[in-house]
């Protein structure tokens, strides 16, 4: 055969497989969209949804973050106290922040409303566009680490090309899908800031209904040992159905063992966390963390009983700003502050200077590393103050709140009893009851006025006004997010008392106690 020949054959091939795949292309453009039974049956107010194949959707949740500044995260504490599960899951120490911003105090990452389904998979995975039902709202299984990541890889593909506009953006930066990672994944599992930090380290996360309302354990009495479909049950506190049992999910990172403090050295196999449809119902945990080899015999390791879900991030450096940006949180990172620092002051500063004087490259290598470790061991110190201030701060709202309801239970009972007393009914019995009652309320009363103004002027004299002012700020956006909106007005109440303070330095004990009676 001729080359011309061969050439004229090949591009004929060519223009007939474009031709299928722009077909294809409009099949899928003009396919109707899914129902809501099919890929969201619990829809809520503030879903996020991106688009898919084939008329297709994925239904997101933001999971919210507190965020001060580009080098500002959130501590949490994760894993479980089971001594024999500590190599593993052991209580430690991690931190999580937020992909896109939400203002200046709060950042955000979507993470999925449902594993991934059957649906889902062959929209995006098999070429042909897949006919709804429900039968294929089951979680998509028999995959493996890599599966997961090509799915992730696709879809980030098809909506940048299809509907970049959806993706939420962090400067000149647009999102894209990735598996979480266990900080995450954690994070979301235990309800997030949607759950107070006692809430969140508990062995599950709050349920008032009870395990079987949320979960899909082993047992005739929930799963009896077959998968459900997703969204049949009810959702956690931020809105994620089945983060517990039903199917494995699949995250990030490789498996490490747990060093009490650190993570072992030997990075190994993938991670599956929050147990599937055939765990027990005792071991079913927010802290539950398998390990399975990313090989299995020939192939990729996959499992019936494995699923994932995934979350919408981005990149850390988005711009040559927030590079500019991260710069300066760096070199202010474990700093002392300019107003409270003489030149001699900052540790970290004159450690600097001095091995920029010294001569011989070890030396200096070695204060370098020192002033590396003094500078963590700084950051670390300000971020227990931060926490500090934050707990203050609260305090001080839940004792203005007993401060401002006991107030006026005592002022009802001092106007029944000087009723009585007017009546002429001084010496009735009934009327010394009242006495005695409004002399115990009021001794509670003021007992709870001294700590009160014990509190405040603690936090006013040991911490700094600006450090005050940034922990006021984030603590409101934790409070919203909790649920708890309604301190809100105490905490602004408190933070006045506060400020007043630092004025004039009065402790004005009853006018602070007139003010919460007012609310």
């Amino acid at each position: 055969m001729h080359r011309s020949s061969i050439r004229q054959k090949a591009c004929a091939i060519f223009s007939l497989a474009l031709l299928g795949l722009t077909s294809t292309a409009v099949q899928a453009a003009d396919a109707p969209a899914w129902e809501d039974k099919y890929v969201n049956p619990k829809p809520l107010a503030d879903d996020v949804v991106l688009p898919m194949p084939c008329g297709g959707s994925m239904v997101f949740r933001k999971v919210e973050v507190p965020s001060n500044g580009p080098l500002d995260d959130y501590p949490i504490s994760i894993g479980g106290t089971d001594e024999g599960r500590g190599y593993s899951e052991g209580a430690h120490n991690a931190y999580v922040a937020g992909a896109f911003p939400a203002g200046k105090t709060l950042r955000y990452t979507l993470m999925a409303k449902y594993d991934v389904t059957d649906l889902q998979w062959a929209a995006m995975m098999e070429g042909d566009c897949p006919t709804p039902s429900l039968v294929k709202r089951m979680p998509k299984v028999e995959i493996g680490w890599f599966d997961a990541v090509s799915f992730a890889d696709r879809y980030s593909q098809w909506l940048r090309k299809n509907a970049l506009a959806k993706l939420p953006k962090d400067g000149g930066e647009v999102g894209y899908l990735r598996l979480p990672t266990e900080v995450e994944w954690e994070f979301a599992a235990r309800g997030g800031m949607k759950v107070s930090p006692s809430q969140f380290q508990d062995r599950l996360p709050p349920m008032t209904e009870g395990l079987s309302k949320q979960v899909w354990y082993a047992g005739s009495q929930s799963a009896n040992g077959k998968l459900q479909l997703v969204g049949l049950l009810e959702p956690n506190s931020l809105g994620l159905f089945d983060m517990l049992g039903n199917v494995d999910q699949i995250v990030l990172e490789p498996y490490r063992l747990n060093k009490l403090s650190r993570d072992h050295g030997q990075p190994g196999g993938f991670v599956v966390r929050g147990g599937n449809y055939l765990t027990a119902e005792q071991d079913i945990r927010s802290s539950y963390r398998q390990e399975l080899p990313l090989y299995d015999g020939e192939g990729p390791r996959r499992s019936k009983t494995t699923g994932f879900r995934l979350v919408v991030a981005g990149p850390v450096l988005t711009s040559a700003d927030k590079l500019k940006e991260v710069q300066g949180a760096w070199d202010k990172l474990g700093a002392v502050s300019a107003a409270a620092a003489t030149p001699a002051a900052d540790p970290v500063e004159e450690l600097s200077k001095i091995a920029k004087s010294v001569a011989d490259p070890a030396t200096q290598a070695r204060l370098q590393s020192v002033s590396l470790t003094l500078r963590a061991n700084i950051a670390s110190r300000d971020e227990q103050r931060d926490r500090a201030v934050r707990t203050s701060l609260r305090l001080g709202a839940f004792l203005g709140r007993k401060l401002a309801d006991d107030s006026k239970a005592v002022e009802t009972l001092a106007k029944i009893y000087k009723t009585r007393v007017d009546a002429g009914q001084a010496d009735d019995p009934r009327t010394k009851n009242f006495k005695d009652e409004l002399d115990k309320e009021q001794t509670v009363l003021d007992d709870i006025l001294r700590y009160y103004a014990d509190t405040l002027l603690r936090t006013a004299d040991d911490y700094g006004e600006e450090v005050v002012r940034k922990q006021y700020d984030l603590l409101q956006v934790e409070l919203q997010g909790l649920g708890l909106a309604e301190l809100k007005p105490f905490v602004e109440k408190h933070m006045g008392h506060l400020t007043a303070y630092r004025k004039d330095h009065k402790v004005a004990r009853n006018l602070w106690l007139k003010n919460w009676n007012t609310m």
